[in-house]
């Protein structure tokens, strides 16, 4: 039963990000990257401080989902965006389905070895729910329900003035609206 229910909520949540339902609530509260607090998937915290005026992309991952090739698509953006101020940041989590049961040491070795993934990974979170981390907490006060993950690889596009901007489903996965919205995200912090 909570499989089907994440399902129906992966597919709603396609649904409402298709038609242009994405978007964060106007005026949110920004986020302050030197106040998040994660690790990095190699051990040690991330540093988070230096995405301050960066546009992140915040990705929940896994593994063992049917939606992992979309890591290709996330490195690929990762390289073509880096240098103009775009941080992809992924989060493993083995929240939907089960589909990231490895330890840090595992998910980092398979990204390198299957996808050769070099932009920042942290260490495996919880993203949904009472016990999500707080950036994942930040992040569903800011989009309601719809806009929280309810499946692997569910993105969530923040500017860099740390509000968030707009979200997508992992259905969605990394095209021509993505681009758009970051290239949109990147001219509006000039």
């Amino acid at each position: 039963m909570k499989l089907v229910r994440m399902l129906v909520f992966a597919l709603l949540g396609a649904l409402v990000s298709a038609i242009g339902g994405g978007r964060g609530r106007a005026g949110g509260q920004p986020i302050d990257w030197s106040r998040v607090s994660l690790d990095a998937i190699e051990g040690g915290p991330m540093p988070t401080a230096d995405f301050n005026g960066r546009v992140v992309l915040l990705v929940n991952t896994a593994s063992r989902c049917g939606f992992t090739g979309q890591y290709r698509g996330l490195e690929i953006l990762w390289r073509r965006y880096r240098d103009r101020g775009v941080v992809v940041l992924g989060v493993p989590s083995n929240d939907f389905g089960g589909q990231e049961p490895g330890s840090n040491d595992d998910i980092k070795r398979f990204c390198d070895t299957t996808f050769d993934i070099t932009f920042p990974l942290a260490g495996k979170q919880v993203v949904s729910g009472r016990a999500a981390h707080p950036l994942y907490r930040w992040a569903a006060g800011q989009t309601g329900m719809l806009g929280t993950p309810s499946w692997n690889f569910h993105k969530i596009l923040i500017g860099r003035d740390g509000r968030l901007i707009e979200w997508f489903s992992a259905v969605g996965g990394t095209g021509l609206n993505l681009d758009r919205a970051i290239d949109t995200a990147l001219a509006a912090g000039r």
